[in-house]
């Protein structure tokens, strides 16, 4: 069976080394992937570009050991992410600021009478801040120098325990269970970007791990570091994966609250592969749920502060507010095969708005890559993106966000060549 890739890198890496290891090491690793990208169905028509992060995301670390006896480790983890098209550690999507039209116009967020008249004041005040921090690493926390992981922590004989910035459990079992191991468009995750559907990374996190026979296991806390309400922000996670001869199967759980303490986003996964023939299909169910979406809370007061009526604060509060709301279920099934230099992923993704507004995608494709040695590979991608309802998902990649498309219901089709090394 492929190895478990993402959670061997985030939580079995704390707890396994070789007796040949030196006693203090530091190691220097890398990943450099980029290409040509194309992307139909954007708002000024298609959009072909060089683009850093087709397959996965680059990056360069430093991860560290040091044998401190008696079967105890200390650890780190610093890892940067980069644009290898613009030396960057950020960027936007294909389709800038953009907002999808069920949140950046009157009649998407559903406002009438005097709350619509006010939208041209209103609402770019609103998507503004929005926007702000609508791609990767950017916005008021963006431009993190270690945006990827930094963690330091200590490996025991009862497991590990690491704190700072760290992979949350849930998004690890999606990770796992993804087809595509979470590379490129065809990613199930690429269809809930916006508004994020999962916690992928967080910071000020706290987390216990321990592997033993075929179980894989993790608890996390985040701390909200909020003065005055402990409770704010706050984070719990959980997973378990046990593998066994020729399958695996895991559940994650996260649940996140809001900066005002209410429980915000949260998701169940479920997750579950098998040896097929040559290669391994792949399947997960992951639930959405986010009543209480977070970075909302200021946007009535902001608004009554532009216009003086506390009315139109209120009408502007609520509408936003019920835009961000998720409660949907994302679904993959995938099969991945690998013979020589030869790896080929296909899988279908869906995700199931079940909220009145009804931003249903679904989305299908292939990969392909070829090993031209251990280190260094040629990818090519196709995925179509079918948008339903309210929906105007566009397809990005594993180290970038598609975007929105031109208008809700429109599709988007990703054609991508690159290429891969590792270091």
């Amino acid at each position: 069976m492929k190895k478990l890739t993402l959670v061997a890198t985030a939580v079995m890496g704390l707890l396994s080394t070789t007796a040949a290891m030196a006693q203090s090491t530091v190691t220097i690793y890398g990943l450099i992937d980029g290409g040509v990208n194309y992307v139909s169905g954007l708002k000024n028509g298609s959009s072909t570009s060089i683009a850093s992060g087709i397959m996965e995301g680059s990056r360069f670390g430093l991860r560290g050991t040091e044998d401190i006896g008696g079967g105890y480790k200390a650890i780190f983890t610093l890892e940067n992410r980069f644009e290898v098209d613009t030396g960057s550690v950020s960027n936007r999507p294909a389709s800038g600021d953009q907002l999808p039209d069920r949140m950046s116009s009157a009649a998407g967020l559903g406002l009438t009478g005097a709350a619509a008249l006010a939208a041209p004041v209103a609402i770019p005040l609103i998507n503004a801040t929005i926007a702000n921090g609508f791609g990767v690493n950017v916005g008021a926390t963006g431009g993190r120098l270690f945006d990827r992981q930094a963690f330091a922590g200590l490996v025991t004989p009862i497991g590990a325990f690491t704190l700072g910035r760290q992979y949350t459990p849930g998004y690890l079992v999606g990770a796992t269970f993804d087809a595509t191991q979470t590379q490129s468009s065809l990613a199930v995750g690429q269809l809930a970007t916006f508004p994020p559907a999962f916690d992928i990374r967080l910071s000020n996190t706290l987390q216990y791990a321990i592997q033993t026979g075929g179980f894989t296991a993790a608890l996390m806390y985040g701390a909200g570091e909020v003065a005055g309400n402990n409770s704010a922000s706050r984070f719990f996670g959980g997973m378990v994966i046990y593998k066994g001869n020729g399958f695996s199967v895991g559940y994650g759980r996260n649940q996140r609250k809001n900066e005002l303490g209410q429980n915000s986003l949260e998701n169940n996964v479920l997750g579950a592969s098998v040896d097929v023939g040559p290669g391994t299909l792949y399947g997960q169910y992951t639930t959405i749920k986010d009543e209480n979406p977070t970075g909302l809370s200021g946007i009535g007061a902001a608004i009554t502060a532009k216009t003086g009526s506390a009315a139109l604060g209120a009408a502007y509060q609520a509408a936003y507010t019920n835009a961000f709301i998720q409660d949907a279920s994302l679904a993959q099934i995938g099969y991945r095969l690998t013979s020589g230099v030869n790896t080929v992923v296909v899988a279908y993704n869906r995700l199931n708005d079940k909220r009145p507004n009804n931003a249903s995608a679904d989305s299908y494709g292939a990969t392909y890559t070829y090993a031209l040695s251990k280190r260094t590979n040629l990818n090519a991608v196709l995925t179509r993106f079918n948008n339903k309802g309210t929906s105007q998902a566009a397809p990005g990649g594993n180290g970038f966000l598609g975007g929105v498309t031109s208008a809700a219901g429109v599709g988007s089709t990703n054609v991508a060549f690159g290429i891969r090394h590792t270091f």
